[in-house]
């Protein structure tokens, strides 16, 4: 490249600051596909994966499921800082790893190699890493482990579990789709749905029509990125967030409108599925990353490349 266009991994990462910032945390196998290796760390043991990863600390690793998400966040912040370069709303991507920090070194060159901003790499050897989060006030924690998200959970933080999976690389702007009860929204009418059925379900849902849901576990990152998305005009916005949801729009769907204007979260659109396989349409919006509560939803998703988390 030429002295005009400098190589993205020698740009200062510009710090962003945490009380204003989105601050997502990713894990290093969220981000990055690390499944050659963590089966070594399984068979062989630290010491082993650590040497692995200081002799190989030059050659990048391949992106992970959570990798096209943080991407696109990046363009976000760049069309934010065109529009106004003192902007603090920006999303601040922050590492976390179990890693020790020689073993770092591969993760962090391999973040400059993709021209990632990264602003902060935490390698705690901790067994509960999640115990950080809340000091750097993370909105949103990706992660593979399954114990860590139920820990960052329980610490009251939006989390979900990643599973390593083919991904197609989606385009701009950044989409994000989010499954409606147990995501956004509180399980309130799914635990109806189980003690009474649907019909139960539907019977709750028109008499509570005018009643806001309780919120889900995403939904303070969901309203952090409404936030951001109400700095453009729709058709410039580099966001776009949806709503696909098993509920049926005739039955189910008022309540559900209701609730996102009562929170004033606008979401740009809403398939109310009445129980139908979310693959097909997921292929059609191609988001950069899909959250649900349901592991047959996550499974629909993955079979058609879409990256998803799934919020136990």
């Amino acid at each position: 490249s030429s002295l005009l266009s400098p190589n993205p991994s020698f740009l200062p990462v510009l710090q962003k600051d945490p009380s204003e910032a989105l601050v997502i945390a990713v894990t290093t196998r969220a981000i990055f596909n690390l499944e050659k290796e963590h089966k070594l760390y399984l068979e062989k043991g630290k010491e082993e994966y650590a040497r692995h990863q200081q002799a190989n600390q030059d050659k990048p690793l391949p992106p992970g499921t959570a990798f096209a998400f943080i991407q696109a966040a990046q363009y976000v912040n760049e069309k934010i800082l065109e529009s106004n370069l003192a902007e603090k709303d920006l999303f601040d991507i922050l590492v976390l790893s179990n890693n020790s920090p020689e073993s770092g070194v591969r993760i962090i060159n391999s973040a400059k190699h993709y021209g990632l901003e990264i602003s902060k790499f935490c390698f705690v050897s901790n067994k509960d890493s999640t115990q950080y989060l809340k000091s750097h006030g993370v909105k949103l924690f990706l992660s593979a482990d399954r114990i860590d998200v139920c820990n960052a959970l329980q610490r009251g933080v939006s989390a979900a579990l990643v599973f390593q999976q083919e991904v197609q690389a989606p385009s701009t702007p950044l989409r994000v789709v989010f499954d409606g009860d147990a995501v956004l929204f509180s399980d309130e009418t799914d635990q109806v749905f189980q003690e009474q059925g649907l019909e139960g379900a539907v019977r709750y849902e028109r008499a509570m029509e005018a009643v806001p849901m309780g919120e889900g576990p995403l939904k303070a990152f969901a309203m952090h990125l409404g936030k951001i998305r109400k700095k453009f005009s729709q058709e410039k916005s580099p966001i776009r967030t949806y709503l696909v949801t098993a509920r049926s729009g005739r039955d189910m769907g008022v309540r559900a409108i209701k609730t996102l204007q009562e929170w004033g979260l606008a979401i740009d659109e809403a398939f109310f599925m009445d129980g139908a396989p979310k693959g097909p349409i997921l292929a059609q919006i191609q988001p950069h990353i899909f959250f649900d509560d349901g592991l047959h939803n996550i499974q629909g998703a993955q079979d058609v490349g879409v990256p998803s988390a799934w919020v136990p």
